[in-house]
């Protein structure tokens, strides 16, 4: 068999996910040809599932992951630089009661309870001090505020909860549109040359001489055509370990522990922008976080997941967890007619072993097999806030295999629509508005939280509404229907409503289903006007 360079990529990423399109950027960017392949949507899985937070993980501290934290902590400002856009600073209250127990087996727990068994249970604040202390030193700090705290009684932030608590503390982390990101890192990868394919399942892959022969299938066509590559990176998420055992039939002694993480959406409870942190007697923490400008985000539980083919559901048991706990902290108890959205994502640990789903490491493994001929670098675990720094990792190792690849280049340069500084975004709506006076204050803000500097080319030369064609609903019009097809690999309602925004939170089901006729008439129209 003879095959030609033009015939065979250097990588070939399974999954579509924020590691997968991540490494897709950061290889593409190196000038490897690279070609990745997700079977559904982009951010279909864990990656739009996520609580939304570029953070050093503080309650990590207590299970001391401290090299995770810090480079978690350092990548915070990293990406903060790079998308301004989707992603931004938030302060975080973290309520405080001197007689809060807590039934922790974490690292922390067992010593304090070994050393001061009189505690039972309490978190003394020194301790608490003394993790913020850490949290705000460890990534050195140059844009996020540090710790201070908080008198309930009189802050703004002390109304909406609950009498008892007087006192809190008030710490930095970041907010990030997860799957946005997602498709943001597969746009910037197409741009250096990657090719990216959605809804194109693998479904088998094997090694011939040096090349991975890779088939795939084409979800929308039938068509199935083989690839060839140098290199497979499996980047398949919750479906890691199956790619292992039933696509690539390699040996591996990593696994794969699935742990579901479930979230409530909820009518607005407070009136300010920041987050509560709150603690549980349980040992484990939820947010209550501010979402899309009307909405409150609760979350997260932690379940283990035994079946990735079984779609993660957040079951009426978590939602019942979710608004109990919050209950405890809110003057006005949280219930379940509250909840106007669940969502449920599976989280792809490395199974480290751990006791529980909420002690399994958040840290990544990559091991590269490549005992058979053709290497294949396996990715397992990780959190979104590393993506960059897995990225890069996974990179070092793809690097032992192509030895002339050029070094890491992805700190400091922005993804589409990033190009802005970190506080540009108010200026930002205010030259929208006055180029485009048509739009309201929502509409500007939702376009620059989305597209950035690029609203202007989603937008065009609009004079007045009008020109943007159809309206959807909800500030949805043809116009950004349209950049979303051609741009953001959007080919179905909910990969427009559900990832590549969150107006399912205000669409009706007659709105998303007329989206869904749209895209399909027009995708309809561009494979017939290709096959002419």
């Amino acid at each position: 068999m003879s095959l030609d360079s033009s015939q065979v990529t250097d990588l070939f990423v399974i999954g579509g996910g924020i590691n997968g399109c991540g490494i897709a950027r950061d290889a593409a960017g190196r000038g490897l040809k690279v070609t990745l392949a997700e079977m559904n949507d982009l951010a279909s899985a864990t990656s739009s599932a996520s609580t939304k937070l570029f953070h050093g993980g503080l309650r990590y501290l207590e299970f001391f992951e401290f090299r995770l934290v810090r480079e978690a902590l350092i990548e915070r400002e990293t990406l903060l630089r790079a998308m301004p856009h989707i992603s931004w600073p938030m302060r975080f209250v973290l309520p405080y009661h001197p007689d809060m127990r807590f039934d922790s087996e974490t690292p922390t727990s067992r010593l304090l309870s070994t050393v001061m068994p009189w505690m039972r249970g309490r978190r003394p604040a020194w301790l608490i001090r003394l993790g913020l202390f850490l949290y705000d030193n460890l990534g050195g700090r140059k844009i996020l505020p540090g710790t201070s705290s908080l008198n309930l009684r009189s802050a703004p932030e002390g109304t909406p909860l609950q009498d008892k608590f007087e006192t809190a503390y008030e710490y930095s982390d970041c907010w990030v549109e997860d799957s946005r990101l997602v498709v943001l890192n597969a746009r910037d990868a197409e741009a250096r040359g990657a090719k990216i394919m959605v809804r194109t399942e693998v479904l088998s892959a094997k090694r011939v001489n040096d090349l991975w022969q890779v088939t795939i299938r084409d979800r929308e066509s039938g068509k199935t055509e083989a690839v060839w590559a140098k290199m497979l990176i499996n980047a398949g998420g919750p479906w890691v370990g199956d790619i292992i055992q039933t696509k690539i039939h390699v040996n591996s002694r990593e696994g794969v522990r699935l742990v579901r993480g479930s979230h409530i959406v909820t009518p607005r409870l407070f009136d300010h922008d920041k987050c509560y942190f709150f603690q549980g007697e349980d040992g484990r923490i939820i947010f209550a976080i501010p979402y899309e400008q009307d909405f409150t985000l609760i979350g997260t539980t932690d379940q283990d997941h035994s079946d990735p083919f079984e779609a993660p559901v957040c079951t009426e048991a978590e939602q019942d967890y979710l608004c109990a706990f919050a209950s405890k902290y809110f003057k006005k108890p949280v219930t379940r007619a509250d909840v106007v959205w669940a969502y449920s994502g599976v989280r792809p640990l490395y199974d480290d072993g751990a006791s529980s789903a909420t002690a399994a490491t958040r840290d990544y493994t990559l091991k590269v097999d490549a005992a058979g001929g053709a290497p294949v670098l396996n990715v397992f675990g990780g959190k979104i806030t590393t993506y960059r720094r897995l990225a890069e990792s996974a990179l070092e190792k793809v690097g032992e295999h192509f030895p002339d690849l050029a070094g890491p280049w992805t700190a400091g340069v922005s993804l589409p629509g990033g190009d802005f500084p970190v506080d540009g975004v108010p200026k930002l709506i205010r030259q929208v508005l006055a180029d485009y006076p048509f739009l309201t204050e929502f509409w500007a803000r939702r376009l620059i939280r989305a597209y950035g500097t690029e609203v202007w080319d989603v937008l065009g030369p609009a004079k007045i509404h009008t020109d943007l064609g159809e309206e959807f609903g909800a500030t949805l019009t043809e116009v950004e229907l349209l950049w979303l097809m051609e741009k953001e690999y959007a080919r179905t309602a909910d990969d427009v409503v559900w990832r590549r925004n969150k107006l399912g939170l205000r669409l009706n089901p007659e709105q998303i289903g007329r989206i869904d006729d749209w895209l399909a008439q027009r995708l309809s129209d561009t494979r017939a006007y290709r096959t002419v």
